[in-house]
């Protein structure tokens, strides 16, 4: 067991972790944010995204014992008073979901690359969210929407 002290949602976190714990399951299980959810289990499909210190990562591949100190965002961090992020907005204006289990991860990809990179290229978009698999929806919508959203963003800055 390892003791784990980290942020999650702005919030100071301080458990026990199996030493071989993955962070999904942490934020699944133990902290009961089932926002983060689990497809593949190996990396590949992106459903598990969430940010660790700015940088999307695959919380099904990332062992919770080495967040300690982290500062880690999940879904259910990314709105705010009950408000949904640009972001968020975004994906639903551009129909960018249909069934909504690869969503969460999107979002959390999208909203990653908007945060270091506030004006990004529609490659740079495509780069972005090359790690999330979608069997539902086309990723056209899913780059309007980021893009889309990078310019609500620099206009919100602008106001």
């Amino acid at each position: 067991m390892a003791k784990l002290d980290f942020t999650v949602n702005e919030e100071r976190v301080s458990i026990d972790v199996a030493d071989r714990a993955r962070l999904v399951d942490v934020l699944r299980e133990t902290l009961g944010l089932t926002g983060t959810k689990e497809g593949c289990g190996v990396g590949e499909c992106g459903a598990c995204t969430v940010i660790v210190n700015g940088k999307a990562v695959c919380s099904c591949i990332t062992l919770a014992a080495g967040l300690n100190g982290a500062e880690v965002i999940t879904i259910e961090g990314v709105s705010k008073n009950g408000e949904l992020d640009v972001i968020q907005q975004a994906i639903l204006d551009h129909h960018a979901l249909q069934c909504g289990f690869c969503t969460p991860g999107i979002v959390m990809s999208a909203k990653a690359l908007l945060d270091s990179n506030p004006n990004p290229t529609t490659q740079e978009i495509q780069e972005a969210i090359a790690g999330n698999l979608c069997r539902c929806t086309g990723y056209q919508q899913v780059i309007d929407a980021v893009a889309d959203a990078a310019q609500r963003r620099m206009e919100q800055e602008n106001a």
